[in-house]
């Protein structure tokens, strides 16, 4: 009973130390909403990277006019387990799946550093 009481307290004392994620820094995923509500045409380049951070790419055309490309690749893996099964059957179901999402963007500026074009590209797979 004594070992029992150990195991139990000493799993509730190292799960307190576990971190919690609230010093994690603010999620700033981009996205497709995020583009169409916050990138207009005319905005300042400033602004742009306020929103949307450094781009990838900068390039510029014949007439020193810039282009920018945001380009965003994120994989998520989803496994899961059936451990019921293995304190019942004593075998155990596993399972995985992989997606991929990308988001590319591309802002094209004036001579004047302010957005005239843009356009972006969102899959899945």
């Amino acid at each position: 009973m004594r070992i029992l009481c150990i195991a139990v307290c000493s799993a509730l004392l190292l799960g307190g130390c576990a971190s919690s994620g609230s010093n994690v820094i603010k999620d700033e995923r981009l996205t497709v909403a995020k583009v169409q509500r916050e990138i207009k045409i005319g905005m300042s380049s400033s602004d742009v990277i306020e929103v949307l951070g450094s781009p990838n790419m900068v390039t510029t055309d014949d007439q020193r006019r810039e282009t920018w490309v945001y380009d965003k690749v994120s994989t998520s893996i989803n496994a899961s387990s059936s451990g019921v099964w293995l304190l019942i059957m004593g075998s155990t179901k596993n399972s995985a799946s992989t997606s991929q999402r990308t988001l590319t963007i591309v802002i094209k500026f004036d001579e004047y550093n302010k957005v005239r074009d843009f356009a972006y590209r969102a899959s899945s797979f």
